[in-house]
Formats: structure tokens, sequence, C-alpha cells
């Protein structure tokens, strides 16, 4: 395993995909990793500290009934890892937080090649931002502890559980697009 490059000097950026209100709406279903927002908050505590960048994602859905649409409550990010006036928030309507938003440009010009990944939900807008910046070349870490997912219904209606949905997400990631770490591996 790779081990986690020393932050500050690679000048690593804080990717926070999703922390959003309307993914508290109960029609997700059961979710993994209850402790994720804390994880994050102590993640951004870390890079404010710092003085490291820090982009926060936000995702505005372009269905009619979705808890993500614009201008509703559910489209904020939740006040635990609200964004600061000087930390930007990169806005989405598809599950790369690359797509269609001016996040590569901003990491070139801040020189960050190192990215570190947290949010909601692991195996979509996490996952795919993730395979995206390791597809850019940036060196990729994905914290486990800082993402979660919900209860996942298959092609066969087979419901799979988001413990295990989040595993499959990681393994499928890991070594490949990213390096897997835990919060406390960033910390130490």
């Amino acid at each position: 395993m790779k081990s986690t490059p020393d932050l500050a000097e690679r000048r690593a950026a804080l990717i926070v995909v999703d922390v959003q209100k309307g993914l508290d709406d109960p029609c997700w279903g059961s979710r993994n990793n209850p402790d994720t927002e804390e994880k994050i908050s102590d993640l951004l505590t870390y890079w404010r500290h710092a003085a490291l960048p820090v982009f926060h994602v936000r995702h505005l859905s372009t269905e009619p009934d979705s808890p993500l649409r614009p201008g509703t409550a559910g489209s904020e990010i939740k006040d635990v890892v609200r964004s600061r006036p000087d930390e930007p928030v990169i806005e989405k309507n598809v599950n790369s937080a690359f797509i269609g938003t001016d996040l590569e440009a901003r990491l070139r010009d801040l020189n960050v090649d190192t990215v570190v990944v947290t949010g909601l939900t692991t195996d979509h807008c996490v996952s795919t931002t993730v395979r995206m910046a390791g597809n850019l070349g940036f060196d990729t870490y994905l914290v486990s502890d800082a993402t979660a997912t919900f209860d996942r219904v298959g092609p066969g209606g087979k419901l799979h559980s988001a413990d295990s949905i989040h595993e499959i997400a990681l393994v499928e990631l890991h070594e490949e697009f990213a390096t897997i770490v835990t919060t406390a591996e960033i910390l130490s």
C-alpha cells in the first residue's frame, strides 16, 4: 500500500462531494458510516489549519422530484461541513465534479497534484469524481470512513446493503484510481 504523502508539502486539496441536506431525506433508504460528516469536519479542521485548498461540491439535480433540486433546502451543504467564504463551491448536475465545471482548472491553477476525496455517495458521485481525478493524473486518495452510501436494489430486485455497496466501491477504486485511506491515516 502506498503511504500517505506529506499533504502540506504536496499542497493536497480536500474535495468534499455532495454533503447536502437533501441526502438526509428518507427516500434514499438506509445509509452506512453514520460518522461520515464528523470525519469530514475533522478533515476540514486539519485542512483549514494547514491553509491547504478545500473545494466543496454541490449536486443540483435536474430531476423535478429530487431532494437536491436547486433552490430547495435539500440542495444546501450540511451545516457540519459548511463552506467558508474563501472555499469554492463547485456546482454540478452530473456524477463527476469534473464534468461541466472548472474544478480541474482551479486545481491546476493552484499547482495541486494531490487530491483527497470525501463525501456522498461512495458508489456514485464520489466514485466518478475519484475515477476522473485518477485519469486526469492527480495523485488521488479516497477517505473510506469519510464517505458513505445507501442500500441499493440490483437489477434482479435483490437488496444490497450500504456496507456491501460501499466496500465493493472501495475495492474497485483501490490501487487503480486511488489509494484508500482512513481519516486517522490522513490526520496522523
